[in-house]
């Protein structure tokens, strides 16, 4: 049976300290979250301190979905002595190994990530201008939003859903297994040079993904080793008896905002469609990890990937497939579970980006960021006479994914927008009205000082006489503006808002 997919992305940045002689990744990081956090702390900044740590008791990284862990599977590191904020918008924020990696509040629909998504890019645009205002003259904190750092290293753009704990696991893997090696026809941030082991950089010029090339298994729990396209982590952050968290490790981040939105919210549609049974089985993909790269590698979009059945079909053509059964299942049991309205118009646009790419993918600059990235890196290659493997064409790369405004050559390109850009500012203070989110930000702005710790199912209390209250979270579609709106407009103090909660 579906349940309601609430939804969120988790973005590690790069990240480069210039001006120093030996650059520390994780004190970089540190500066550049603590610079935000001490900015927004400031008299006038906007409502609350974002100075709420994160509370780690109910995080449990090595749980296996599977119900064992392999003896050799390298467990998470929580690490637990680096900086770790919750915000006002309901955000975490937060060191993660060497990186500042922002994870977005829960939302109900693909739109919603979109303006969370932008959200999070303002968020690490105001901490480079804050920590860059109090480092010394010759030092910059440079953030880029990218998953490579072309030298062998990946960091990642996770995607979380909400599943029927009830759904066999092994139709999640066959299934979301093809859809997440096809998709990367229009989610894929695209890439200058190959990166996998023992291949020349210049292997390829250019390719779909900057992610393919580090995937080594089909299933399995790391997230840095041993990459598997289907993760196992089994850490619901909800009643763990209704439901699971589908911890998606295979995504670019993306820029276009066209591209984050069809990437979860077709991966929402297809995770229903696999409550449901309602996919055809003979569309799994053959040695999916092969297949991962073949397609990443195909800028023909032409390129035949074996079937289950014996067949043999492009990623787009199974694309195809995968549409026509998301629209059966729209007709037949509607939208609600998938987002509602915003469903339709993602499956419109799904339609319309598959005819792009089948016809035209030129015509999809500014919407799909592999075709945007690549005319920009060719026009540069011709307008220089450069060879397909100049460094230069890579540093054109990097410079796609810069986030200073000034120095962004996405920024400059005009891409199609989804959310008004006031719309992304104020996210990153106001959390979405339709998700659990919206109490934990809205407790945050009113009573920051009250607040010892939160997480995504919780929130710790300081109630007094060294004593503390835990407010359990468990239902991410409850804690609503229609649920608590009226609630926390009316409580004036911590304790009568937990009376009222407890009544």
């Amino acid at each position: 049976m579906p349940v309601s997919k609430t939804l969120g992305i988790e973005t590690e940045y790069g990240i480069v300290h210039r001006g120093v002689s030996d650059p520390n990744p994780i004190s970089a990081s540190s500066l550049l979250i603590n610079a935000y956090l001490s900015r927004q702390a400031e008299p006038g900044s906007g409502p609350g301190s974002p100075r709420v740590g994160w509370d780690f008791v109910d995080e449990s990284p090595a749980v296996d979905l599977r119900g064992f862990t392999p003896l050799d599977a390298m467990a998470p590191e929580i690490e637990t002595h680096l900086v770790n904020a919750v915000l006002t918008n309901g955000a975490r924020y937060y060191v993660d190994h060497a990186h500042p990696e922002l994870s977005t509040p829960e939302c109900a629909d693909a739109l919603s990530i979109v303006l969370q998504d932008r959200a999070a890019d303002h968020i690490l645009i105001e901490s480079m201008e804050a920590a860059n205002a109090v480092l010394p003259d010759g030092q910059e904190l440079v953030v880029y939003k990218n998953n490579s750092d072309g030298k062998g290293n990946s960091y990642g753009c996770h995607e979380n859903y909400l599943m029927d704990r009830s759904t066999p696991f092994s139709r999640i893997v066959q299934h979301a297994t093809t859809h997440f090696v096809t998709r990367q026809v229009f989610t894929g941030a695209g890439k200058v040079g190959c990166e996998l082991p023992f291949r020349e950089r210049d292997y390829m010029p250019f390719q779909l993904t900057q992610r393919a090339d580090f995937f080594e298994e089909e299933v399995g729990l790391e997230t840095t080793l041993k990459r598997p396209i289907i993760n196992t982590r089994d850490e619901p952050h909800a009643d763990p008896l209704r439901y699971r968290r589908l911890h998606v490790i295979v995504g670019d981040a993306n820029l276009c905002e066209v591209a984050t939105f069809l990437k979860v919210g077709t991966t929402a549609l297809v995770l229903a469609m696999v409550e449901e049974d309602m996919i055809d089985p003979s569309l799994a993909v053959v040695d999916p990890v092969r297949a991962m790269q073949a397609v990443s590698w195909d800028l023909s979009l032409a390129r035949p990937l074996e079937l289950a059945d014996g067949r043999t079909a492009t990623a787009i053509e199974v694309q195809w497939e995968l549409l026509k059964a998301a629209r059966q299942y729209l007709d037949d049991r509607g939208p609600d579970m998938v987002g509602g309205s915003v469903a339709h118009e993602v499956v419109r646009r799904w339609e319309a980006v598959l005819t792009g790419l089948e016809s035209d993918p030129g015509s999809l600059a500014g919407q799909v960021d592999w075709v945007t990235k690549r005319r920009v890196v060719e026009g540069v290659r011709d307008r220089h006479g450069l060879a397909t493997s100049d460094l230069r064409l890579a540093a054109v790369d990097l410079q796609y994914h810069d986030l200073r405004p000034d120095r962004s050559l996405f920024a400059r390109l005009g891409a199609e927008v989804l959310v008004d850009p006031a719309d992304a500012r104020l996210a990153t203070h106001t959390p979405p009205s339709d998700t659990r989110a919206y109490f934990r930000g809205r407790c945050l702005a009113r009573w920051p000082d009250r607040i010892v710790a939160a997480n995504w199912d919780s929130m710790v209390f300081d109630v007094g006489d060294n004593a503390l209250r835990r407010v359990p979270m468990m239902e991410p579609s409850r804690g609503t503006e229609e649920h608590v709106g009226t609630l926390l407009d009316t409580c004036e103090t911590v304790e009568e808002l937990l009376d009222r909660l407890s009544a």
